[in-house]
């Protein structure tokens, strides 16, 4: 029957997307556990290993705004191929990096190549109808919670009993495998009559959304969150070691938890709940619910309690990331969802680059509580501006009126 190949076909290119996503936080988790021993094998100490953190936001930032862009232009398709290819080769140079400047080069790629976040959720935006995008965002989100899972699991494995190229070598391999799958399956997803030429290198597009009155407390929340999230997880180990004599083991399990989370609640829980509650419900929940979450941390005083806190932290985390991705998806027109959706990843990446650097600031200066108390403080500002955000429903009758 023609409906259901139709059908078929949708949940292939999802399941493409999926992957794709999946590939791409795979191979950002897979480097995270041997990223510091990789600095310091070249010498570099804690503000060159911050620098590697950094730069890969920084270029995330550039990029996402950029193929966000490039792909209301030139179709979803190549951007999502060609980034592909562009990760394999970062993450082989990474594996093979003889200094520290060329693995500084090899972040700088591979920063780059993740900015296709922005194309791959406008191709979910462009094959569901406006009532399901929040839960194609979901699907996205589960990608990020099981890569979240996986690739530290697999780089730490895979560096102890394989050796330091392993990892990398591992992460360029899924990248290739993805390009190959993606090229045989993936179709067009964005009409040629709904594609616009937009200045490529234009960040004007990021104050024009603010501008807009019903995407402004999306694109405030999109840079809070991730700034008080990437705090947050600077600040943790730092903590955690001190207090707990935490090690890398520790530290991995505790991410672990986080990400078995966000794949439970993305993948199978998310959908119910916003079919109920409405995905503007669930992203003033998940704000609020991080920023105490948070804030909490310091006052934990065991390590039980600290996986203890994580619990409500990952869960408010996993409920706020596919509804903010739906909600902006409703919000933008047919023929600017990568340009919105790029300017909102944009905004996020912008805060992951600068929350580290506030957290490091705030532990030197204000001690470990107030470095958690700042980044949950940041947490609850984004949730007050998820309060002036209009009812989802509302604004879908609206656009699709």
């Amino acid at each position: 029957m023609p409906g259901e190949r139709a059908v078929t076909a949708g949940r292939s290119r999802l399941a493409v997307i999926f992957v794709t996503v999946l590939i791409d936080l795979i191979g950002f988790g897979i480097v995270l556990p041997i990223l510091p021993m990789y600095a310091q094998r070249f010498g570099a100490h804690g503000i060159g290993y911050g620098a590697l953190v950094f730069v890969f936001s920084a270029m995330q930032f550039l990029s996402t705004a950029l193929l966000g862009r490039l792909s209301d232009r030139v179709g979803r398709r190549p951007i999502l191929l060609t980034t592909m290819l562009i990760n394999a080769a970062g993450y082989t140079l990474f594996a093979f990096a003889p200094s520290y400047a060329v693995l500084f080069v090899a972040r700088v790629i591979s920063g780059f190549a993740s900015g296709n976040i922005s194309a791959a959720q406008a191709y979910v935006a462009d094959i569901t109808p406006p009532a399901e995008r929040a839960r194609g965002m979901g699907l996205i989100g589960a990608a990020f919670g099981i890569g979240f899972v996986l690739g530290p699991l697999i780089g730490g494995l895979a560096g102890h009993y394989l050796g330091p190229l392993a990892p990398g070598l591992i992460a360029a391999a899924l990248s290739v495998i993805n390009f190959f799958s993606a090229s045989t399956i993936l179709r067009e997803s964005l009409a040629a009559e709904h594609r616009a030429a937009r200045p490529l290198f234009d960040f004007g597009h990021m104050a024009e959304a603010l501008a807009r009155h019903e995407l402004r407390p999306l694109m405030l929340v999109w840079f809070f969150a991730p700034f008080a999230f990437a705090g947050y997880t600077v600040a943790l180990p730092l903590h955690v070691s001190k207090a707990f004599g935490w090690g890398a083991k520790e530290l991995g399990w505790l991410f672990v938890v986080i990400g078995a989370v966000a794949a439970v609640v993305q993948g199978f829980l998310f959908g119910r709940l916003e079919r109920r509650t409405g995905a503007r419900a669930l992203l003033i929940l998940g704000l609020f619910g991080m920023g105490l979450s948070i804030a909490a941390v310091p006052y934990a005083g065991t390590s039980l309690l600290v996986y203890a806190w994580t619990v409500p932290l990952a869960f408010a985390n996993s409920i706020f990331a596919p509804a903010a991705s739906g909600l902006v998806s409703v919000y933008a027109g047919v023929s600017e969802q990568g340009t919105i959706l790029g300017a909102a990843q944009a905004f996020a990446a912008l805060g992951r680059s600068l929350g580290p650097l506030a957290a490091g600031w705030a532990y030197d200066g204000l001690g470990e509580q107030g470095a958690f108390l700042l980044a949950g403080a940041v947490m609850m500002v984004g949730g007050l501006a998820s309060l002036e955000l209009k009812a989802a429903g509302k604004e879908t009758a609206r656009l699709d009126g």
